[in-house]
């Protein structure tokens, strides 16, 4: 049997995920196969002739395999770029995506305007992605990071630990709100929002369910945590809200406690973001 060398690997795994219906197949190879290597994924292209063993092409066929069955890539490799920043990522928590990225600019942006070191709540943590990247970018943020799963409180402190903010960022378990002191400057949240009957692709359905659906259409969290916000910022604090861009409408009666909002699109022009702050 002939060897393959490495872009025909490549090629076969592209193929193979394009007809499972990966959206991004070439992509996804390139990812598991440079994992498997141990290399980069820009060093594949140094070394498209090296032939691979058996021992190498083993594990590759076996994460195509699980992707084309629609396990996320984030969680075949333990990790996933946000924010310019790696972070592990388990099954345990949803796996970060660029639109939440959104909604951590707008914080960054908001903290750099006070002229004092600002105080920040991360919602419903999961991986700690948010907390971590505003305290990254944010110099002298302290971050209050939570999430009422252990499994996810476990990821979230493993990647504080990854990048050293151990001083500024505190990872606590409990119910939205509970857990966090008062006079916070900014609130965070990506909180579940996807009505509980909706059909998702396998991918998505592979991670959390509870991390994903929400009663009342998807609102139910959002709701609360509009009521429980103002109650924790300081005056003029401000709560940044992620959003299914349907709920932006149904959303705007949760608004009494505060002194205006906005909405802030995603990279597909979608109403992704709320923003909304006190007096």
């Amino acid at each position: 049997m002939a060897e393959l060398t490495l872009l025909e690997v490549l090629r076969r795994s592209t193929a193979y995920l394009s007809s499972h219906g990966s959206s991004s197949a070439r992509l996804d190879a390139e990812l598991l196969l440079a994992h498997v290597l141990g290399v980069r994924r820009l060093d594949l292209y140094l070394q498209f002739d090296r032939s691979l063993t058996e021992a190498e092409l083993a594990p590759c066929r076996d994460l195509v395999a699980r992707r084309g069955r629609g396990e996320p890539v984030a969680y075949l490799v333990g990790h996933r770029e946000f924010m310019k920043l790696d972070f592990v990522v388990t099954p345990d928590v949803l796996v970060p995506q660029p639109d939440t990225e959104v909604l951590v600019q707008r914080a960054v942006a908001l903290a750099r305007e006070r002229a004092r070191p600002v105080t920040v709540a991360d919602v419903g943590t999961g991986s700690g992605c948010i907390a971590v990247a505003i305290a990254h970018y944010v110099a002298d943020a302290t971050v209050w990071a939570g999430d009422d799963d252990a499994a996810a409180v476990a990821v979230a402190e493993r990647n504080v630990r990854q990048h050293g903010l151990e001083g500024r960022v505190t990872v606590l378990r409990g119910d939205l709100l509970a857990p966090f002191p008062g006079d916070m400057d900014l609130v965070c949240a990506n909180l579940p929002y996807v009505e509980e009957e909706t059909v998702l692709p396998p991918e998505v359905l592979a991670q959390p369910r509870h991390a994903l659906f929400a009663a009342e259409g998807g609102a139910a969290l959002l709701r609360r945590i509009l009521g429980e916000a103002p109650g924790k910022l300081v005056e003029g604090g401000t709560l940044l809200l992620e959003i299914d861009p349907a709920l932006g409408d149904a959303l705007l009666g949760g608004l009494e406690g505060y002194a205006g909002h906005r909405f802030h699109n995603d990279l597909g022009g979608h109403r992704r973001v709320l923003e909304a702050w006190t007096s």
